[in-house]
């Protein structure tokens, strides 16, 4: 299916990136008059007009005003994609066929076009770092290059052959064999080089190394090696940037591969730092052309898993071989200068963290070793990404699709919950209640369920959650419903320390429906990674399932000891559904050396007591102190991946500080407590009552209740749509005076 072209303001931020320097200015305009003839003031209207600046190639302005900005700037970056010449990009490709030739004329353009050496397209940093080299290497380029720095070089061998996305080296065979059929350009049957047939012009050199400056002092830039083996742990390692060197030799180097053509480039890991990937040495096989068939054919039937990186793929969404290196370098259409940013054990940790159910929730609350993901959700104490937006990062960090969400109106009358929990009544009545109200809950629902689905990348179902628990809200259902689906998840991840060939998932529990098959499929690496690395808890279990969903805040199991107390108690302690703010510091306590080191603070924390939003310990922790009164206590490490310690003899040290309580309101606690709250259930119950009576009026009705009529005041319409009463406001005044005495009325 063809794209769209590219806006004006998007085709100058590819190529020109921050350089682009937008001002609007606001002006006022006077407004010609709708009624002539009257004598009216003149009246005026804000417009704008637009400046583009881009530093050392032009600046131009908006001849005409606009009203609204963001009209403005494109008509600016209009005039500027014309008088610079740059052509729009031309829509993708419908079929393999015409991306094959798009794709041999796209390799071709990069070593042919005498203009190319004076773009900013990415590839022309690496092809500056090879002009200045002397020797047989001079202007030959690593295949993987073009692999780092063009995104649709990806998409079109993604139409080419879908298998492409997770292939890095099906990706490097397609370049390699649209290399050979493209004019211009030269590539060898024995490695991995690419350069163009003929020299480029020396005004175009002069200006591409003008441009793209080279590195006038050596650059060091941490990474860390990911070892193929997994009983290996990662290591820090420390890359060398010389002048006139190409960045990818010194990490051929690491992974001990023949050259810097030999190192393979995966897609970026992380959006933030758009340079970050990992770097793996291609393997040896006899011909390029059919690099990703050899690699398969050559293993025959031995174990893949003995050569497929495990972590690394996990990571990327692609297919890595061998020991792969996490960096971020390289160069892009923002800057002229090589970028690079250190990437150390917290990095990468980090990054395996955000692919659980509940790492977005911790990083996003800063919170990593203290912060838990909370067994309920109420609008007005949670704090961070809602639920919903949590389980669908989660499902495209895991390469799933799309979480599917069904809410449901449905009568209050059929499902009255009192304390959370179901209101018998007679069958007849129920019945009969619930027919009458299918029509009205369709129409305006008084209350709302939701289900969700849980699709594979090829939208298989492996996972359905449904519940018979209703909310008041229809984005309550929702949210309550992706928490349901995201404690699951995260429970499950908790007790991947049984080993793969013994998990077994039930087909249905708590409301869950679980494919087993197509779910252990699409988990099947993740399962391999977090069984390694998930030691800190010692906890095993023989069938992965059948643990209990039942959300509820359960009681801590034992107190936290304390110890430094410190300050004069205030008597105002934190209770359950109240805010508590606390401070506090984890330190890393060696036994054997009596050495602690700072892991997290936190100067402002707060959580609801009673939501499982904290670790158990900590919350006993801030309920046996009252405000401004701290103290210490100790716990075993939760995860070893998350404080970056696998030594037994280590604690954790806590230091904790309460700085304020708020007590909840009534209302909160009342929607808390009781679903649906107490005024709603009071109304359930009148209507129930008017319906047995048979009343037409409020007088057959008998109201004489003080608590029932304040009931029915709040709610009439809804009453009045029931059961036909006349219960107006007007009407219900005029029954609570028939009813009561004078005096009270």
């Amino acid at each position: 299916m063809p794209t769209a072209t590219a806006t004006p303001k998007a085709m100058i931020h590819q190529r020109y990136g921050a350089k682009a320097v937008y001002r609007v200015d606001e002006v006022r305009e006077a407004v010609d008059g709708v009624c002539p003839g009257l004598a009216l003031p003149q009246s005026t209207r804000c417009v704008y007009r637009c400046q583009l600046d881009i530093p050392g190639v032009l600046s131009v302005s908006t001849p005409g005003t606009f009203a609204r900005k963001k009209d403005a700037e494109q008509a600016a970056a209009q005039i500027a994609i014309e008088k610079l010449g740059i052509q729009p990009t031309s829509n993708i490709p419908n079929t393999p066929e015409e991306a094959w030739k798009e794709l041999i004329r796209r390799i071709s353009r990069f070593f042919t076009e005498e203009n190319f050496p004076t773009s900013y397209h990415p590839l022309v940093g690496h092809l500056s770092v090879t002009l200045r080299r002397t020797g047989d290497l001079l202007g030959k380029l690593p295949i993987s290059a073009i692999v780092a720095c063009d995104v649709k070089v990806h998409i079109l061998c993604k139409i080419i052959d879908p298998k492409a996305e997770f292939d890095p080296l099906l990706v490097l065979s397609m370049i390699y064999n649209a290399a050979k059929q493209s004019l211009g350009v030269s590539v060898s049957s024995r490695n991995l080089w690419i350069q163009s047939q003929r020299p480029y012009s020396p005004e175009a050199v002069d200006l591409a190394l003008q441009r793209w400056s080279g590195i006038s002092d050596p650059i060091r830039v941490e990474a860390v090696l990911i070892p193929c083996v997994m009983e290996d742990e990662p290591k820090m390692v420390s890359l060398n940037i010389s002048e006139n060197e190409h960045y990818m030799g010194d990490i051929a180097s690491k992974l001990s591969a023949t050259d810097s053509s030999h190192v393979l480039v995966s897609r970026t890991v992380d959006k933030a730092s758009p340079e970050m990937r990992f770097y793996f040495p291609a393997p040896d096989v006899q011909f390029v052309s059919d690099l990703s068939k050899q690699l398969v054919d050559d293993r025959g039937d031995r174990n893949m898993n003995c050569v497929i990186n495990k972590r690394a793929s996990y990571i990327s969404g692609q297919t890595i071989y061998g020991d792969a290196v996490l960096a971020n370098v390289g160069y892009t259409r923002r800057d002229t200068e090589l970028q690079t940013d250190h990437v150390n054990l917290c990095t990468y940790y980090r990054i395996l963290l955000r692919k659980l159910p509940d790492g977005i929730y911790k990083i996003s609350k800063d919170s990593i070793l203290v912060a838990e993901l909370p067994c309920v959700y109420t609008r007005t104490s949670w704090k961070g990404p809602s639920p919903r937006d949590l389980l669908c990062s989660f499902c495209r960090l895991q390469r799933l699709s799309e979480p599917h969400f069904a809410a449901n109106g449905v009568s209050a009358s059929c499902n009255v919950l009192v304390g959370s929990e179901e209101m018998g009544s007679p069958k007849a009545t129920a019945g009969n209640q619930c027919a009458n109200d299918g029509r009205i809950a369709k129409e305006n629902p008084d209350m709302f369920k939701c289900s969700v689905k849980i699709y594979s990348k090829k939208r298989e179902l492996l996972l359905e959650y449904s519940t018979d628990y209703s909310w008041s809200k229809e984005t309550d259902a929702i949210q309550n419903s992706a928490l349901k689906v995201l404690i699951w998840f995260n429970r499950y991840f908790k007790q991947l320390n049984t080993p793969v060939e013994k998990f077994y998932l039930p087909k249905s529990t708590d409301g869950f429906t679980i494919y087993p098959n197509i779910f252990l499929q699409e988990f099947a690496m993740c399962l391999s990674v977090y069984g390694k690395t998930s030691g800190g808890d010692s906890r095993t279990c023989n069938a992965v399932g059948y643990f209990s969903m039942d959300t509820s805040y359960q009681q801590l199991e034992s107190s936290a000891f304390l110890t430094d107390i410190d300050g004069q108690d205030s008597g105002v302690f934190p209770s359950h559904g109240s805010l508590a703010c606390i401070s506090y510091s984890v330190h890393l306590f060696m036994k054997d050396s009596r050495t602690r080191y700072l892991l997290e603070v936190n100067n402002e924390f707060e959580f609801e007591i009673g939501a499982g939003a904290v670790r158990n310990q900590l919350e006993s922790c801030a309920t046996q102190l009252s405000v401004n009164q701290s103290a210490c206590f100790v716990d075993q490490l939760s995860d070893r991946d998350l404080s970056l310690a696998a030594a037994d003899s280590c604690v954790l040290e806590f230091s904790v500080k309460v700085l304020q309580v708020t007590e909840p309101l009534e209302d909160r606690m009342e929607k808390a407590l009781f679903n649906p709250p107490l005024s709603k259930q009071r109304v359930e119950f009148a209507v129930r009552h008017i319906n047995q009576l048979h009343a037409t009026t409020l007088v057959d009705f008998g109201c004489g209740s003080g608590s029932l009529l304040d009931s029915l005041l709040e709610h009439p319409t809804t009453l009045e749509k029931i059961v036909g009463v006349d219960i107006s406001r007007k009407g219900l005044t005029r029954a609570a005076k028939v009813q009561k005495p004078s005096s009270e009325a």
